[in-house]
């Protein structure tokens, strides 16, 4: 049952009783003083005529005193609604956001609300709009220069064999392995493109089902070892025995793992000491990975997960393509999760809250 019932109708009516009863009154007023004239002798040489006139006169003084009351009790409500359609008025012409002010609290305001959220909303939409028109220009610039640079090295070394510009076989040998390493470059670009865009979708949907959290990092970590081994990583971990549940994808989860230890690896000081651990914190699942690196990567380690940003140019190769961490982010925030770098002399971490599952 609403609240507010048929707030506004009672309103109404009451006015038109009180006015009513007040016009009733001013015409028993005017009666009763004519009366009183005509027992004086005041009106006894009146005509029919001006009988009829004076009647004529009775009801129009009611009438005009029932409106005059009406409307100075209706006035506030009349105003409102002028100021609710002008507003409507000001939002259909563009200027969304606008919102009315509230007042009392009966059926207008609810529909003055209803307008607000409704302006609020419209004014999101077509934020989003622009953003997303900003974001696909920005991103045809960024893939555009991105893809250009192998894509140049491809065709020049192909006109370079095709012209026969070698001068033994193992220079020739030397232009296909380039060929074939950018061509790895172009296809990993794009494989790279083609998951950011499926993965910005609004339509994008998650298998989920779900996982120990701690033996699923056990597992991928182990696998890892003999890399980070390689790559002179000492890996110092502190993961939790408890059973974590997790509600997730696990493929697109592993790929969030990978990213943040193929990061690791890529800009880890070496030989040096990586740092994984993972624990339980209020309703969370926190897992947090740091590397010690050389210099700090970035104004702000956050804008490493803006897409196709790459850090200072010591942490930029040619192999990044500037989409793994915004990838992972996408990820994460598909499961109602958070992730966030830290840095903090010399180390560089990169935490992952996930919503355990009850």
């Amino acid at each position: 049952m609403r609240k507010l019932g048929n707030k506004l109708m009672v309103k109404l009516l009451g006015a038109i009783a009180m006015s009513f009863l007040i016009s009733l009154g001013m015409m028993t007023l005017i009666i009763l003083t004519n009366v009183s004239l005509q027992k004086m002798n005041y009106l006894k040489e009146f005509s029919i005529r001006s009988s009829y006139f004076m009647i004529l006169l009775q009801f129009s003084a009611a009438i005009f005193t029932f409106i005059a009351v009406f409307f100075i009790m209706a006035r506030k409500k009349i105003l409102y609604v002028k100021h609710i359609t002008e507003s409507v008025h000001q939002i259909a012409n563009g200027k969304l956001g606008l919102t009315i002010r509230i007042e009392s609290r009966d059926e207008l305001t609810e529909l003055a609300q209803n307008i607000n959220h409704m302006s609020e909303e419209l004014e999101k939409k077509f934020e989003q709009e622009r953003q997303l028109e900003r974001s696909k220009s920005e991103l045809i610039s960024n893939v555009s220069h991105d893809l250009r640079t192998p894509l140049t090295s491809i065709i020049g070394y192909l006109d370079l064999l095709k012209k026969g510009r070698y001068a033994s076989k193992a220079q020739f040998q030397e232009y296909l392995e380039t060929i074939d390493s950018k061509s790895q470059r172009l296809k990993y670009l794009i494989d790279e493109l083609f998951e950011y865009t499926h993965l910005s979708s609004q339509d994008v949907k998650l298998t989920r089902q779900e996982a120990d959290l701690s033996g699923l990092l056990e597992q991928i970590i182990g696998e890892y070892i003999p890399i980070f081994e390689k790559e002179q990583l000492s890996v110092q971990k502190s993961i939790t025995e408890d059973n974590i549940p997790v509600l997730m994808d696990i493929d697109k989860m592993v790929r969030v793992y990978d990213n943040l230890f193929m990061n690791a690896i890529k800009y880890s000081k070496k030989p040096s000491e990586l740092v994984i651990s993972l624990e339980i914190i209020g309703d969370k699942a926190v897992l947090k990975v740091s590397n010690q690196v050389e210099d700090f990567p970035a104004g702000n380690i956050n804008r490493l997960f803006e897409r196709f940003y790459r850090g200072d140019q010591a942490r930029t190769d040619q192999q990044g393509s500037g989409l793994g961490l915004a990838i992972s982010k996408r990820i994460v925030e598909l499961h109602n999760g958070h992730i966030h770098g830290e840095y903090r002399e010399g180390w560089m971490s990169f935490i992952v809250e996930h919503p355990i599952h009850r």
